[in-house]
């Protein structure tokens, strides 16, 4: 007995695209079958020709909740990520207030997040100064990927580590069998402020050189090699990271990495002065870098695709001077990802198993999932997107659903219109209309 049959001609299952029958039972995929019987007392959704996947999973965002709900929420963040095709994301440890560095501040995180999502949410905890002694109540409480920053992050709870802060964390993390998530900036190579119009996209992009990147995942490196720590760089921006990563790998460093669609979509060369929202740390690099990036997810040198959401009221993205240097950085994208993603890879022939496994299945075992997400196959969740993947639709701003409609990918043409959306096989989003309730649950 099954509680819904998704059928189409385009499955996208591990062995790859075939027509067939997703069947579902009490949130879980309990077969993926040639067969077009359907039992009598299951919910029948024809997919026709639009692509059946595995919903996405997103282990880098920011929603800012409690503390920060001026910028971005749980309901309104997850609601941009049903409508796209995301069913499963992990919440950053920094904006909120507190910040996810204790026990007391997650569970105050759950509790704000408690009945409001669309999709699920699991919590990633912080690493800063002195609290390495909370990191074993977190992992305890269920938190398996923790983050630190190596450089300012841009709020005052939130404090970067030193070397000497890494060394009394990564053996506590080592203990635990627990990933530490790096922002891997230097901030002694970051520049405050270069000579010149703050305006200049050129002159912030200088403020934050490649070597800022490189060092600091160097000094990762020779950490996690000394300690044995599972380390993960999160948005790689930088082509001489590549070749760090390939040598870490090829000793043995138990070491990931992503990068996000706004390196893999947009060039320095296409951002004009005063054009803000483009802004985010590391910031976006010159189009031969935007190739190495691609490159290098194809060689395996770089693991996943994630979105880094980091929305914020648009007054802080001080569009009316166009100064990047006091202009916050982030961009949110929870909304577009696959569009965004999938449409630079059509354009250089990449097959879409190569994106499910870049955002679907590699960060599901980032997050220790593996067994659960990121495919469709028995015995999985019921997280599932059917999307047609030849429509070509123009950016509008007001269906993002996040909380402030402000995106660099406005009135771009994407490839790819999302149909449905289900998590734990119920439907959450379908052709623009949003579901009820808040069927999500929380990772815990």
């Amino acid at each position: 007995m099954t509680d819904l049959v998704i059928h189409g001609q385009r499955i996208l299952t591990p062995e790859g695209i075939r027509p067939g029958c997703v069947h579902v039972r009490l949130g879980k995929i309990v077969a993926v079958t040639t067969l077009d019987v359907v039992p009598p007392t299951s919910l029948f959704v024809k997919a026709g020709d639009n692509i059946v996947m595995a919903g996405v999973v997103d282990t880098h965002v920011h929603i800012n909740e409690p503390g920060r709900t001026e910028w971005e929420g749980f309901s309104t963040a997850t609601r941009a990520a049903a409508a796209g095709g995301v069913t499963t994301l992990f919440d950053m440890p920094l904006n909120s207030i507190p910040p996810t560095t204790s026990l007391a501040a997650l569970q105050a995180k759950r509790a704000a997040a408690h009945a409001k999502t669309m999709v699920n949410v699991g919590f990633i905890g912080g690493v800063v100064p002195g609290n390495q002694a909370e990191l074993p109540e977190l992992h305890a409480a269920g938190v398996t990927l923790f983050k630190c920053f190596l450089a300012p992050s841009g709020v005052d709870e939130f404090r970067p580590v030193t070397e000497a802060d890494l060394r009394a964390a990564m053996p506590v993390l080592t203990s635990l069998g627990a990933t530490l998530l790096v922002h891997a900036e230097l901030a002694d190579l970051l520049l405050s402020s270069v000579a010149g119009d703050t305006r200049r996209y050129a002159n912030y992009l200088a403020s934050h050189p490649d070597a800022a990147e490189t060092e600091a995942v160097a000094l990762i490196i020779r950490l996690a090699e000394e300690f044995g720590t599972r380390v993960h760089i999160v948005h790689v921006s930088s082509a001489a990271t590549i070749p760090l990563l390939r040598d870490a790998r090829a000793r043995g460093v138990k070491i990931t990495a992503e990068t996000c669609p706004h390196y893999l979509c947009f060039s320095a060369e296409q951002i004009a002065d005063g054009e803000t929202q483009f802004k985010s740390a590391p910031p976006i690099r010159d189009a031969a870098t935007r190739d190495a990036l691609w490159h290098a997810l194809l060689a395996g040198e770089i693991d996943m695709i994630v979105s880094n959401h980091s929305p914020c009221p648009p007054a802080l993205k001080d569009a009316e001077r166009g100064d990047f240097f006091s202009a916050r950085g982030g961009i949110p994208s929870l909304r577009l990802t696959l569009q965004a993603i999938w449409h630079e890879a059509k354009a250089r022939g990449i097959p879409l198993d190569y994106v499910t496994k870049w955002m679907c299945s590699a960060p599901a075992e980032l997050a220790g999932l593996s067994h659960r997400k990121g495919k469709l196959a028995a015995g999985y969740d019921a997280d599932i997107v059917i999307w047609d993947a030849e429509a070509q639709v123009c950016v509008d701003d007001m269906t993002l659903y996040n909380k402030h409609p402000l995106t660099p990918y406005s009135g771009r043409t994407l490839t790819g219109k999302i149909r449905a959306t289900y998590v734990g096989g119920m439907e959450v989003y379908r052709d623009g209309l949003m579901g009820v309730g808040a069927p999500g649950r929380l990772i815990t």
